[in-house]
């Protein structure tokens, strides 16, 4: 199925008949690269526009910095907003940048790794842009955390805010931070948020 962009307005939600299998997601977001695709727990797909320049420049620097950490860190893996995880409850959710302990990578199989990972990320990022509805984002992270998720940052660059969610607690707003320091899985990591933002 191609979308053509011209004809329809982003975001879109609709619900094939037959849910998609990730074998058949993968096949969709490949004849339609030029977007980003999720899909719900029901089988309701999600087709977004790619993300502006701005906060795509941003979203690279929060991956570089998550990866560098990551590889000095040994602890884990990092991934970038093209990576789609199939979550416990069977939606395919993409981060913009996520991490995964090292063991738990390292238990799937090739086939699992080259796939939608059958996993949830210990650590996700949402970046904010634009176009995004801040209520959609909110509900996104507690769906992470609701998944396994064991930590998550909403970074909002408009509002200049960054919250922080865990299994179990309320978000944890911070206007203005200087920085976001990690904890729990990602102790050790820090977000220089001078350096997303400039």
């Amino acid at each position: 199925m191609n979308f053509n962009l011209q004809e329809m307005p982003l975001p879109l939600r609709f619900r094939p008949e037959t849910p998609m299998t990730d074998e058949e997601l993968m096949r969709f977001c490949a004849a339609n690269d030029a977007l980003r695709v999720e899909r719900d727990a029901n089988g309701e797909i999600l087709v977004m526009t790619p993300a502006g320049s701005k906060t795509s420049k941003m979203n690279m620097r929060i991956g570089r910095f998550l990866d560098e950490w990551a590889e000095q860190d040994g602890r884990g893996v990092a991934f970038d907003s093209n990576g789609g995880f199939t979550l416990p409850d069977g939606s395919m959710r993409a981060a913009d940048a996520a991490w995964v302990l090292a063991k738990r990578w390292e238990s799937l199989t090739s086939e699992q790794q080259d796939g939608y990972a059958p996993l949830c990320p210990d650590f996700v990022i949402e970046l904010r842009s634009p176009s995004d509805s801040l209520p959609e984002l909110k509900a996104k992270m507690e769906h992470w955390i609701a998944n396994g998720a064991q930590i998550g940052w909403l970074v909002d660059h408009e509002a200049r805010s960054v919250w922080v969610y865990r299994p179990r607690e309320q978000p944890e707003a911070h206007h203005e931070p200087s920085s976001v320091q990690g904890s729990g899985v990602v102790a050790g990591f820090e977000l220089v948020m001078g350096r997303v933002w400039e």
